[in-house]
């Protein structure tokens, strides 16, 4: 069964057993200070006293020899790196999302998303794998103000895990990746902090339930090797 939860990550994911999940994929604050033109924020954003208890634990939960991907901020990569690198993970690859549009620009105009694929062990390699430069697509955001495209998500599902596996994000905001997950044929834990952002993704899990024909989530987090 999955489940999209509302609360924090780490207090969360402390209650899993070790090695529960089969996938990670994940957006995390990117300590910036972000607020859209809505006046929207995100929890967490200015401070990162989370981020390396988030790391350790989604590092213990995570199965032996499986993956994560994580989107960072790319002007905070240090603090991304040395968390995930003192959790236990190692950088196996870096992605590059391609947009159509400029979503800020300064010095330049800025042109993609970036995200990092890190190892817990030695995971097995795709027969076909992904292009590290990924097609994105405008969302409008209307869920979530960082929201992500299901569509440059569930490619990284798909070959990075077996139908049926368990993804995890504790990032979930909307529960874009819980959609991806969905659609692919795999269950999904979501955890996002924030009610307003949590009532929004369990609305559009609901949909896709229901144009899937799949049962209903279940907000029982404590036992996700039964998810």
């Amino acid at each position: 069964m999955s489940r999209f939860v509302l609360g924090n990550c780490v207090q969360i994911m402390s209650g899993f057993p070790d090695n529960a999940v089969d996938f990670i994929l994940t957006d995390p604050p990117y300590l910036v200070g972000f607020r859209d033109r809505s006046g929207r924020s995100i929890a967490g954003d200015t401070t990162d006293e989370w981020l390396q208890p988030a790391c350790h634990e989604m590092y213990r939960v995570l199965k032996r020899d499986a993956l994560m991907v994580s989107f960072y901020g790319w002007n905070r990569v240090d603090r991304f790196v040395n968390a995930w690198k003192a959790a236990g993970f190692s950088v196996v690859g870096h992605l590059v999302f391609a947009k159509t549009y400029a979503s800020n620009a300064s010095w330049l105009g800025y042109t993609h998303e970036c995200a990092y694929l890190l190892a817990k062990g030695r995971p097995r390699k795709p027969l076909k794998p992904l292009g590290d430069v990924l097609p994105w697509q405008y969302t409008g955001n209307r869920h979530h103000p960082t929201e992500k495209p299901v569509a440059s998500l569930q490619p990284l599902i798909e070959s990075f895990t077996a139908p049926g596996g368990i993804v995890l994000d504790p990032f979930a905001g909307s529960g874009s990746t819980c959609v991806a997950a969905a659609r692919a044929g795999r269950r999904y834990i979501g955890i996002e902090l924030l009610p307003q952002y949590h009532a929004a993704g369990l609305q559009r899990l609901a949909a896709v339930r229901r144009a899937l024909h799949l049962p209903a989530a279940n907000d029982d987090w404590h036992h996700p090797e039964a998810a």
